[in-house]
């Protein structure tokens, strides 16, 4: 056997550790996305400084590896639904942090309402109940391609897979069930009952078919009596007697 390789650093620390502006900002991200820690952040702010540099490095060559090095990129991010289909090279330049933040699939099980928070999704993630396809992710930080996010699910033998679960929506079944203690029925189960009227049907002997039968509504006829008296009464009649 040989020597085991050496585990690199997958992210770099900041160059000065008391910058306020940075350090401000890291607080709003982590509160908003829901990162465990700073070392997670800077792992994506790492690979997000990787794929910058390597735009500046590919985009003063135009021989043929490179050519081939700048579509595989460009592929590669659009596939995680950073760029839009007709980006080039200079666009991945005005990617930030929040763009990748929004692609981790902590992020995306709260978009796609299978959590209620996002401490709840991290928690449904490291606890193995959320999969994508057939595999279950445990990691918050796993980036979800465009392709992923629409197989992305609590898993079929998760307690939470159900939506009448507590942990799910509380404050709406909570709501649900004093309604029906009550003895009100939600908006949501009110069917209105539609009331089927038969038509008589009459059977045909020349074909054989049945002739259903509409009522029609007929025309109602006014008395020539009606109208005269209507004429008399009319209100010019009546200024001319005044």
């Amino acid at each position: 056997m040989g020597d085991p390789r050496k585990l690199r650093k997958k992210y770099s620390t900041p160059s000065h550790p008391w910058q306020k502006e940075r350090i401000e900002e890291e607080k709003l991200l982590m509160r908003e996305y829901g990162f465990k820690n700073k070392k997670e952040l800077w792992k994506l702010n790492s690979k997000l400084k990787d794929y910058k540099s390597q735009v500046k490095a590919l985009i003063s060559k135009h021989d043929e590896v490179s050519e081939k090095k700048k579509a595989d990129l460009i592929k590669r991010l659009q596939g995680f639904n950073l760029l839009s289909e007709n980006a080039i090279l200079e666009d991945i330049l005005s990617l930030g942090l929040k763009d990748l933040c929004d692609r981790r699939i902590q992020t995306v099980v709260v978009k796609k309402n299978l959590a209620r928070s996002i401490s709840q999704a991290r928690q449904f993630i490291t606890h193995e109940h959320v999969t994508v396809g057939n595999r279950k992710i445990t990691s918050p930080s796993y980036l979800v391609s465009h392709s992923e996010e629409l197989m992305i699910k609590l898993s079929d033998d998760s307690p939470f897979n159900s939506e009448d679960h507590p942990e799910r929506f509380p404050e709406e079944n909570q709501i649900k069930k004093e309604m029906k203690e009550v003895g009100l029925v939600p908006a949501e189960e009110k069917t209105e009952k539609k009331v089927k009227v038969e038509k008589p049907i009459i059977p045909d002997d020349d074909t054989g078919d049945d002739i259903v039968l509409e009522k029609k509504e007929e025309p109602v006829e006014v008395k020539e009596e009606v109208k005269e008296e209507v004429k008399e009464k009319s209100p010019k009649d009546e200024v001319k007697k005044e």
